[in-house]
């Protein structure tokens, strides 16, 4: 069935909007799923705040178009059926979770991205930062580093106390 020229014209001003408010977005090859591994990809989606759109390839370049920030963005991987995520709130989290799906659906692949500031991403880049940690995880890194030092101390002192507490019962017992 057919999409007639106002639906598109609708669909292309709401993936418009999603791309000006997204920090990034991440295409993906779907072919080979069934209905239910989709509803998967959306109920994982949804739980992170990334949109999840199955769209023509067509529709995705005129909205690109639309927007100066990605009028000279690089469409050449965009071929074949392809679901997008976009994000407004984490630049990776759309990578994140198409990697994550990709891990138990073997044929799906991620294929390209972009950035909030209209850069292109290819298939290796996009894989790359699908890789790399969340922001939580950051967070969490650099907490434990701050609070290393202070913990070693903690633990050196704590040391050096129950020792001599050990060499004053050993003495009081000879």
């Amino acid at each position: 069935m057919a999409i007639t020229r106002n639906k598109k014209e609708a669909l292309v001003t709401e993936l418009a909007n999603l791309l000006k408010d997204a920090k990034g977005t991440v295409g993906a090859k779907y072919s080979g799923l069934s209905v239910a591994d989709l509803q998967e990809l959306r109920k994982m989606a949804r739980e992170v705040n990334v949109s999840i759109r199955v769209v023509k390839n067509r529709l995705i370049r005129v909205a690109l178009g639309q927007n100066p920030t990605y009028k000279d963005a690089d469409t050449q991987l965009l071929k074949g059926q392809l679901v997008y995520a976009f994000s407004s709130e984490d630049e990776l989290a759309p990578a994140q979770v198409l990697a994550a799906f990709a891990k138990k659906h073997p044929t799906f692949e991620l294929i390209a991205g972009f950035s909030m500031k209209g850069e292109s991403f290819n298939t290796a880049t996009v894989k790359m930062l699908s890789e790399l940690p969340t922001k939580d995880q950051l967070r969490g890194q650099l907490v434990s580093v701050i609070a290393a030092p202070l913990t070693n101390t903690l633990r050196v002192l704590n040391g050096t106390q129950s020792g001599f507490v050990r060499v004053l019962s050993e003495k009081s017992k000879a």
